[in-house]
């Protein structure tokens, strides 16, 4: 009998990406649209990308088995 594999979810490989240490490296949240409400103190924060937090992570590693 073959060993099954286990499926990656394909909203997670699209939205996450793992660094070279394996924490997790995701884009900000809230820059799709409505820029004109926001402050530019958070539009300047919010720019590029960020590590999530442990807790976040050990869900995010779930989604992906195979990192």
């Amino acid at each position: 009998m073959p060993k099954i594999k286990m499926k990656t979810k394909a909203g997670a490989k699209k939205r996450f990406k793992v660094t070279a240490s394996g924490r997790i490296k995701v884009a900000a949240a809230g820059k799709r649209h409505g820029m004109i409400k926001r402050t530019k103190k958070f539009i300047r924060n919010a720019r590029g990308t960020m590590v999530l937090a442990d807790q976040d992570a050990k869900i995010v590693k779930k989604y992906m088995p195979y990192l």
